[in-house]
């Protein structure tokens, strides 16, 4: 394969987990606003819900208990697809990106 190819894919999987990181992190503040009651009309609790809840809403809709649970499990959920889409991204890296590409190794 090309070096370019296989740089640009190395480039594009580490853009796609920092991506994931930061959406990881958006939802863990979004567990924590749960547990305060912050005023729904601030720009940034809003912007927070709407990159949030359409995805924890999918899945809300697939756990089997309903809101009669008392703890909302669908961002722990979210949590671990993201980790395991993660741990995917990397092994797809290292075994077809990072193996491909030769190292130039210099001897004294």
């Amino acid at each position: 394969m090309n070096i370019l190819l296989l740089h640009f894919l190395s480039d594009a999987i580490n853009i796609v987990k920092d991506i994931l990181y930061i959406y990881m992190w958006v939802i863990i503040i979004k567990a924590l606003l749960s547990w305060v009651n912050p005023d729904p009309y601030n720009p940034i609790v809003r912007f927070i819900n709407d990159i949030t809840e359409p995805v924890l809403n999918k899945v809300r809709l697939i756990l089997p208990v309903g809101s009669s649970f008392a703890f909302d499990l669908s961002p722990i959920i979210v949590i671990l697809i993201i980790m395991a889409i993660t741990q995917l991204l990397n092994f797809i890296e290292f075994r077809y990106v990072m193996q491909n590409i030769p190292f130039i190794v210099v001897r004294r």
